[in-house]
């Protein structure tokens, strides 16, 4: 997949972000019950939207990501659908 060059209507395209983002407040919450929602619903998320998930790590208190992002969706805008649909629908499950 390094070399895996995506297509849109006239470009062909290859761009990859690492992002990395935190929990509000650094809470250590990602390795408990909630990690493996989170990868399914980061995976249902971004199959939306159409951006591939390369690789990805979660720490206990951040996440890695290594995703690409196709040149019409912007990174902070793709980041600001995953961050607050995420929240959301972790909310839904577990209310605390």
């Amino acid at each position: 997949m390094a070399n895996k060059n995506y297509s849109l209507a006239h470009t062909k395209w290859m761009c990859k972000y690492h992002i990395v983002f935190t929990p509000k407040y650094r809470r250590k919450e990602i390795y408990n019950q909630v990690r493996k929602d989170l990868i399914e619903i980061f995976k249902r998320l971004c199959k939306y939207k159409g951006v591939d998930i390369i690789e990805g790590h979660m720490m206990p208190d951040h996440v890695h990501k290594l995703v690409a992002i196709p040149p019409k969706i912007s990174v902070s805008s793709f980041m600001g659908y995953l961050k607050g649909k995420s929240s959301l629908m972790i909310f839904e499950k577990h209310a605390n």
